[in-house]
């Protein structure tokens, strides 16, 4: 099965993607009334840690995908897939909200390697970008200083992500 084909499987039997993302963000707002001003106890914030990874892989994923269409395929904001390209990130942001009403997000053990992880896919789509939309005469106009302060500032915020 290629991941075009899951894709597909997927927009014709969406029911899984509503059930998930809805079901992460509803028991972050369970979470929230339940254990309000609790969330950076012991049990609670395992329980948000356990939702924060559940519901921003499939967003990172979805927005980096995204990008690489967008950007990269040049395809239209208009063909996008509603449950693949969009329900992802609302459903990250939805639940992100509702945590941030009762934790800090640095009490979330393992918070920061997942913003980590972003910000490592996002620099790396943005130096291939770079690297695909770099043309021969582009490098000879451009002073080749300025070319590698890109490159360098790019590389310094993938090693920050990493």
């Amino acid at each position: 099965m290629t991941l075009l084909e899951f894709f597909d499987w997927i927009s014709r039997h969406p029911q899984f993607l509503l059930i998930w993302h809805g079901m992460i963000p509803l028991a972050a707002l369970l979470m929230w009334l339940i254990g309000s001003g609790e969330g950076h106890q012991a049990p609670w914030k395992y329980l948000y840690t356990v939702l924060v990874y559940a519901t921003m892989v499939p967003a990172i994923l979805a927005l980096s995908l995204n990008i690489y269409l967008f950007l990269f395929e040049r395809r239209s904001i208009l063909d996008a897939n509603l449950f693949i390209q969009v329900l992802p990130i609302v459903s990250g942001f939805l639940t992100l909200a509702l945590i941030k009403q009762n934790v800090r997000f640095s009490q979330i053990p393992g918070f920061d390697r997942i913003s980590g992880l972003a910000w490592m896919i996002f620099a790396t789509l943005a130096f291939m970008w770079v690297l695909d939309r770099t043309r021969i005469y582009i490098v000879s106009i451009m002073p080749f200083w300025q070319g590698m302060l890109i490159f360098v500032a790019l590389f310094l915020v993938i090693r920050y992500g990493w």
